[in-house]
């Protein structure tokens, strides 16, 4: 913290650098050296406490770690084995390579699901329709765990078994890759408790005691009831969040219509201490703050608000049919895909081609069946947010054109901006740079205007929730020039108001239930047929790789300099060959590693004598790469 703060312009209400979107704090960007920071003046009798922290009150960092978490929102038995949620407690994760303030990765324990698969949300058991993220949860992407970070997603679709509490919030971005992790479940009470002593424990400058106490209920689901007929379920997602599901898990618009009569009762009851609500394919999340607002008051809240959500099926919803280009297998997607082969997972059965996989799970007789059908569909925006920055989660309105894939496991560590993805019924353009985990289909132009209005951007997000996206094709070439022009204001989009009426849907969904239904079982056979290719092959389940132990070699062999790796992670690009000649100080290979590309240096002037290790080898930091043969 620095008294007073830094002095630079407010983004979207804060002054906190968000260096993935470019924006807000110093420029949007990291610091580089030379910047000048201005600090924000004082204001006279402040009154700011003079005394000083000692030593002895400052945490230990070190490499094993205990973070406090609230069960939920999904957990045993419903989508995990009551064996699996015992296990996940006592191990002890290791922090992977590929970890920053997005997400951490953890190495453990294999987990074991109770389901056979996601069905309409995916092929993978971990896949779930979309619903809103807390900080600090616990992500399943497919079989590997990921805490999500401050600059994390506020949208996506996989299981979340655990939410690290409030209080321990500040332990993540302690975390480095190699170190342990255990977590530990506590009471909610404990964790109210727990915020108030670390307030208390700032304010006077001491350390904060430790009230934690052990949970023995670990079920996620605390409030149940029904309406109409429609089951309605609340979830805990971490002290500081609620989340609020209609229905079965099935894909159904009609629970999304529920879920904005919701979204708009709650809004206009202004209660003090909620924050944000997060609408998802059939579920609100609820933020509030936990220190002004009762759970079991919100909870009252909602029941009563249920009440009158299933009425007249005739209210019309504005909305807009917005069309948007599209760049057929863009190669920023195909380059996202080696990367994730490379770095990621080499055995990953939607290599080399998404388009291929995406033809072969729905049962398609070509890959012309697929492009036809994205482009013959008009996709409802569902929700916002979906992995970053206004990034639509859609689903096309007639289900004839949802194409069913599973997300990648585990998902990718990069992907292009505005790249367009289908993970399970749903389509995503992907707001800004960074992971992912749906099938790439294209790539398009901006969803977020970062600093300019125009007409299509009257707040910052282009798109809106009940609009419809339909796509028309346009080459790589014609798409970077759109890319140019699209945020100054000079490439106008096509854009029709409509409105979406629910029982105009339901009668167009009975007119062509016979037609639906045959396409859904042709599909679904499809779908089955690839799940036990899966099995069979035994890629149904990932294994993480392990950071190979440091090199063998005892010696340097005389003559030679040993380049050796700085950090742990994935060896992304050689940029040499044996034999080559180099120059100190000259980049010779390119490492993944907490989400970074890192450049290793030539250490000597000479030649390259061998390379020790692969392109996608996982190394440790000290791992020998290069013998350099110094030049006399």
């Amino acid at each position: 913290m620095v008294q007073g703060g830094i002095q630079c312009p407010d983004y979207l209400g804060s002054k906190a650098t968000f260096t993935l979107g470019k924006f807000g704090g110093h420029a949007g960007r990291a610091l580089r050296t030379g910047d000048v920071l201005h600090l924000q003046a004082l204001p006279a009798n402040t009154g700011l406490p003079s005394a000083q922290i000692s030593s002895e009150q400052i945490p230990v960092i070190g490499n094993h770690w205990k973070l406090h978490v609230l069960p939920g929102p999904q957990g045993a038995p419903d989508f995990f084995s009551e064996n699996y949620i015992d296990e996940f407690f006592s191990a002890d994760w290791e922090v992977h390579f590929n970890s920053s303030r997005t997400g951490i990765r953890l190495i453990g324990p294999k987990p074991e699901w109770a389901r056979t698969d996601g069905g309409e949300a995916g092929m993978h058991p971990s896949n779930i329709h979309d619903n809103a993220y807390a900080i600090g949860t616990v992500d399943f992407t497919g079989d590997m765990p990921v805490i999500l970070g401050p600059d994390g997603p506020s949208l996506g679709g996989f299981v979340c078994p655990a939410t690290v509490v409030t209080a321990d919030l500040w332990k993540l971005g302690q975390l480095k890759a190699g170190d342990k992790v255990q977590f530990v479940p506590v009471t909610r009470q404990s964790a109210l408790n727990q915020i108030s002593e670390h307030n208390r424990a700032i304010a006077d400058l001491v350390q904060p005691e430790q009230l934690w106490h052990l949970a023995e209920d670990r079920a996620p689901r605390i409030d149940y009831f029904e309406v109409d007929g429609v089951d309605v379920s609340m979830r805990r997602a971490g002290d500081s969040w609620l989340l609020v599901e209609f229905g079965d898990m099935v894909l159904d618009i009609e629970l999304r219509f529920y879920v904005h009569r919701l979204m708009r009762l709650l809004s206009a009851e202004q209660v003090d201490g909620v924050l944000e609500l997060t609408p998802g394919i059939r579920s609100l999340q609820i933020h509030f703050d936990c220190l002004r607002l009762e759970e079991q008051q919100l909870l009252s809240l909602i029941r009563e608000l249920c009440q009158t959500l299933i009425t007249d099926d005739g209210e019309a919803i504005p909305a807009r049919i917005v069309y948007l280009p599209l760049s057929w297998d863009d190669e920023q997607c195909r380059l996202a895909i080696e990367k994730y082969q490379q770095v990621v997972r080499k055995d990953a059965p939607w290599y080399p081609s998404n388009i291929e996989f995406i033809r072969r799970i729905n049962g398609l007789a070509s890959v012309e069946g697929v492009k036809r059908t994205v482009f013959d569909a008009s996709y409802l925006v569902m929700g916002l947010g979906d992995v970053y920055l206004g990034a639509p989660v859609a689903t096309p309105l007639d289900p004839r054109h949802r194409l069913v894939t599973t997300k990648y496991n585990p998902a990718r560590t990069w992907t292009a901006e505005n790249s367009v993805g289908i993970g399970g019924s749903y389509l995503c353009i992907y707001g800004m740079e960074g992971p992912g985990g749906y099938q790439f289909v294209g790539r398009t132009l901006q969803m977020w205007n970062v600093y300019r209005q125009t007409e299509e951007f009257s707040q910052p997000w282009l798109l809106r929730f009940f609009d419809q996206i339909r796509f028309y094709p346009v080459s790589g070439e014609e798409l970077q020039e759109i890319r140019r022009k699209f945020p100054l204001g000079q490439y106008p989009l096509k854009i029709e108001h409509t409105e979406f009426r629910l029982a105009e849907y339901k009668q167009f969904l009975s007119d062509n239930e016979s037609d639906i239904s045959t396409f859904s079982d042709s599909r679904q056979a499809a779908f089955d047929q690839e799940l036990e290719h899966w099995k069979r092959d035994g890629q149904f389940q990932f294994e993480p790789a392990q950071a190979d132990a440091v090199d063998g070699v005892d010696e340097v062999p005389d003559g030679m300099t040993a380049v050796e790796s700085p950090v742990a992670g994935s060896i992304w690009k050689l940029l040499v060959e044996e034999g080559d000649e180099v120059q100190k100080g000259q980049p010779l290979v390119v490492l993944e590693s907490m989400k970074m590309e890192v450049e290793v240096q030539a250490s000597a002037t000479g030649k390259i004598s061998k390379l020790l290790q692969p392109a996608g080898a996982t190394v440790q930091s000290g791992s020998r790469l290069i013998f350099i043969e110094r030049k006399a």
